[in-house]
């Protein structure tokens, strides 16, 4: 298949293995944060954490928009079922995540709750259309890549005027999220996260660009790095970050050119500008209140704002106690370091969201049997590995 089988090419894995050792500096530690889910899946997937030298290691980063969704936002998304009898439409990773009292909207929707599970934002219209009488509620996350089909249907839902949609906005942006890891106190005063450079996003970027990232790169002097999705992508950005590292340099590369440019899908981004603008803060579950991190629906469409429409509450609420859930979103801990990981909780019992999403960082440890590994078991060979 074009654009996929030969971005998994055994002979250009090792080759690039063997590139990778000879690049690093054997004195020197390497930690590469991937802050999208999707990375942190194809490195567990094909073992690419094994094709690495012992000093280079992953950090995985809170690039999962289920995962830094806060409790507090699924609660409200529960109080909006179950108070105003709305059908409330959204993802399926939202399903499954707990929320306070160990509710979650499957868990509503078992009792009665008129929960949907929908695939695209035109999912949500056409089940607006179909019920005239009630109201529709779209329960909208993701960061920048999912963020132009909200608002293509809200502008959708005014051209036909479909009083009885609306939509519960919770889009994110990675930069500002970027941004609050590398002034965490973690990172620059305590030193507890080591983080020397960084994987950029893949898809987020097909929108924004890389542009944004070049901030980054000259505020913080850590070098970026746009990669793919593919082992052979995320192998051979790896091999650039070393490089920039080696060299003292800190600079944005785009190693994924096949798909994100510079300046990005600008028809999405005005797409965007027109329907939505920055809220001046949002919760991310694990980051805190974070400074125009997140957007919020326009005056001009505020008619198609649930939060307006019902006067959703802010709601403060705690994770799961014993869950590192917040750690492992900051790089703090590893799933494994989490008490209830593979024990109280696991995929049919996620006690938090890092279990539920397909693309958080519990998930892929479990998946991918990382957990099983121990000292005394030896490594999988390259063939093992990726084929």
């Amino acid at each position: 298949m074009k654009y996929v089988e030969e971005f998994r090419d055994h002979d250009l894995a090792q080759n690039l293995s063997r590139s990778i050792a000879r690049e690093v500096e054997p004195a020197r530690q390497y930690n590469l944060m991937e802050f999208c889910g999707g990375h942190t899946h194809a490195i567990f997937r094909y073992g690419v954490q094994d094709l690495m030298p012992a000093n280079v290691k992953f950090v995985h980063g809170p690039g999962c928009p289920v995962c830094v969704l806060p409790i507090g936002r699924i609660d409200n998304a529960i109080q909006l079922a179950q108070q105003h009898d709305v059908i409330l439409c959204t993802y399926g990773d939202l399903m499954r995540v707990p929320a306070s009292g160990r509710k979650s909207l499957l868990k509503i929707k078992a009792k009665g709750a008129d929960i949907r599970m929908v695939y695209s934002t035109q999912d949500a219209l056409k089940i607006a259309r179909d019920n005239p009488q009630r109201e529709v509620v779209f329960f909208a996350i993701g960061f920048e890549t999912t963020t132009p089909p909200t608002a293509v249907a809200i502008q959708q839902a005014q051209r036909e005027g479909l009083k009885n949609f609306s939509v519960f906005c919770n889009h994110v942006l990675t930069p500002a999220a970027i941004q609050n890891i590398l002034e965490s106190p973690e990172v620059r005063e305590l030193g507890s996260v080591l983080i020397d450079g960084f994987f950029g996003p893949s898809h987020v970027s097909s929108i924004i660009g890389s542009q944004p990232y070049e901030f980054f790169a000259e505020e913080f002097q850590k070098p970026v790095v746009i990669a793919g999705f593919e082992p052979l992508d995320v192998m051979q950005s790896a091999l650039m970050l070393i490089r920039q590292i080696n060299q003292n340099r800190h600079e944005v590369e785009n190693e994924y050119t096949r798909v994100v440019t510079r300046e990005g899908n600008l028809k999405a981004q005005q797409l965007v500008s027109e329907v939505l603008e920055l809220r001046r803060s949002f919760e991310w579950r694990g980051l805190g209140l974070v400074p125009y991190s997140a957007l919020k629906i326009k005056q001009s469409y505020a008619q198609f704002d649930a939060e307006k429409r019902f006067n959703v509450p802010d709601i403060q609420a705690s994770d799961v106690k014993g869950c590192e859930c917040p750690r492992i979103l900051r790089g703090l801990k590893k799933p494994t370091d989490c008490k209830l990981f593979g024990t109280v909780c696991t995929p049919e019992n996620p006690m938090g969201s890092c279990m539920v999403s397909s693309e958080g960082a519990c998930a892929a440890y479990w998946s991918y049997g990382r957990f099983r590994q121990t000292e005394q078991q030896p490594e999988p060979s390259i063939q093992e590995a990726v084929l």
